[in-house]
């Protein structure tokens, strides 16, 4: 019986991230944030650069609808060892996901970069739209 009461272990960058959670927040239901994200105005347009670790380009996806950009990362990874009589097979799952408000920015023209755990997006402003004045003729 003794043997198959589970015990903690760290083996990886997520359970790293969960047992950090756990110990500092305790069990009072607050999580800490998806991904940690910095936005800067660089006055023709936001820098938003999310801090995403150990995810390949691939693993990430970025979609736009309706004015909501939504940045998800999802990390899948699957071991299996075979020795002598016994198999051990470990799945770990991973997913973030975080949705931003992109209203007055030029869609078109949004730019996307990864490199060395970071994602880099460039959100360049819509240019304000002026109203004509039209003359209208009687007839």
């Amino acid at each position: 019986m003794f043997g198959m009461i589970p015990f903690e272990r760290n083996d990886g960058m997520f359970d790293l991230f969960d047992n950090f959670e756990r110990s500092f927040f305790g069990s009072s239901g607050k999580s800490l944030p998806d991904f940690r994200t910095d936005i800067r105005d660089t006055g023709d347009a936001f820098v938003l650069e999310a801090e995403l670790p150990g995810f390949d380009k691939e693993d990430i996806k970025l979609d736009l609808k309706d004015g909501l950009l939504t940045i998800t990362a999802a990390h899948k990874e699957e071991t299996e060892e075979k020795r002598d009589s016994y198999i051990r097979r470990e799945r770990k799952y991973g997913s973030f996901s975080r949705a931003f408000d992109v209203s007055g920015i030029d869609e078109e023209h949004i730019c996307a970069a990864y490199q060395n755990g970071v994602l880099a997006l460039t959100l360049p402003k819509a240019k304000p739209v002026v109203p004509e004045a039209k003359r209208i003729e009687i007839m």
